[in-house]
């Protein structure tokens, strides 16, 4: 090889062999903080995306309710005969792992078309990109506001003891939100570089659906636990319900939420300080 051979490095290689700059981790951080700032801004679009899912319904966002309500009752009785459950312990597990995989899929599908969907309004208007992430976290809150409605009236009926943990649900909902932030500015930044990101995460999230004890209990795989503790999904989903149902959860499952978050966040910042500049290229 001549001295004069030229080293031809992609972009991501190049940010890899010499690290991530102060100044973008800066303004990285900045543009988040600024995003929030403009809450008023990405709360209205928020709120506008529900209207628009269903403009011109009698119901309006009512049908989030009413749709997820339907799915509940049906599959509760269906497998619950088909495991053999008591419906007065299965029906509150299964409206709430229903309810909370909603949120956390919302997050992570909705995440995916973070800046896609805002195509325009990055163009033409001067803000903080993170707002649209924002934005995608605030519909799927706007959602589960909605479908919240389902495992009350599922609780209230069965007469699901929450006691003193049901102080836990508030932790367990920040947390969760948080890790969609990263989510949603991640995947993104992803989908927004490379659109077949948003196909191949939508095929993850539904294959993983079956793995996780959303319709199946964790007590139903007690020779397979290994699987439970690998499954990220299982351990956000058990954080909220456990104290829905009443129940402490567990200190491994916020171990593995946490750790989710902190690697979640690094890997986010990295990537995000020093592509964010593109993405107005990318849409």
């Amino acid at each position: 090889m001549t001295s004069n051979t030229v080293n031809v490095q992609s972009p991501l290689l190049q940010q890899l062999s010499h690290g991530l700059e102060p100044e973008q981790l800066k303004k990285a951080w900045r543009d988040i903080f600024e995003g929030w700032r403009r809450r008023e801004l990405w709360a209205t679009l928020g709120l506008h995306d529900i209207r628009q899912r269903y403009r011109r319904s009698t119901l309006g966002p009512f049908w989030i309710t009413i749709s997820m309500g339907v799915m509940v009752f049906a599959l509760g009785l269906l497998y619950g005969q088909i495991f053999g459950q008591e419906l007065h312990d299965y029906l509150p597990f299964l409206a709430a792992g229903f309810v909370i995989w909603g949120l956390v899929s919302a997050m992570i599908l909705g995440g995916c078309t973070t800046f896609i969907s805002a195509e325009g309004m990055i163009r033409q208007l001067n803000a903080p990109v993170s707002i649209y992430a924002y934005r995608e976290v605030w519909t799927a809150v706007i959602a589960f506001a909605h479908n919240i409605w389902i495992f009350v009236a599922v609780a209230w009926w069965y007469d699901v003891d929450l006691s003193w943990n049901a102080l836990w649900i508030l932790p367990a909902v920040a947390i969760l939100l948080i890790n969609g932030f990263w989510m949603a500015l991640f995947f993104g930044l992803l989908s927004a570089r490379f659109r077949d990101v948003p196909l191949i995460i939508g095929s993850i999230v539904q294959v993983l659906f079956f793995l996780t004890p959303v319709i199946w209990r964790p007590e139903m795989l007690p020779d397979r636990a290994l699987l439970l503790e690998l499954n990220p999904f299982y351990h956000m989903v058990e954080i909220l319900r456990a104290p829905m149902l009443g129940h402490t959860p567990s200190l491994s499952n916020w171990l593995a939420v946490l750790l989710i978050a902190v690697v979640g966040w690094g890997v986010t910042l990295f990537f995000y300080s020093a592509y964010r500049w593109r993405i107005a290229y990318w849409v």
